[in-house]
């Protein structure tokens, strides 16, 4: 294979992959648990944007259960913000031979 088209190649899978990366922080990803009690928006680069509880949900006498609710809704949006993530990127390097952890 030609170096320089080699070269050529990667410059531009690198300047779509910023501009992915870039899109997908700009993409939110919703989660809802407890029946609707904590709801947590992610984007697609790992950062969470907001948690909204609603009053129910708050009892003085079990801090603990919605302490669990917030954890596991924010683990949730981060996992569907990685999987959007992680499949958007694999579109991006389908068939090229990228050594393992390179990205």
């Amino acid at each position: 294979m030609n170096p320089a088209k080699l070269m050529k190649q990667m410059q531009k899978m690198q300047q779509d992959m910023q501009k992915a990366q870039d899109d997908l922080a700009k993409r939110q990803v919703e989660v809802t648990v407890g029946g609707g009690s904590v709801t947590v928006v992610a984007n697609c680069a790992g950062d969470v944007l907001s948690i909204k509880i609603k009053k129910e949900a708050v009892d003085p006498d079990d801090v603990e259960m919605l302490e669990d609710l917030i954890l596991s809704g924010v683990k949730q949006a981060i996992d569907q913000g990685r999987a959007t993530a992680g499949k958007e990127m694999s579109k991006l390097t389908a068939g090229l031979p990228i050594p393992p952890g390179f990205m």
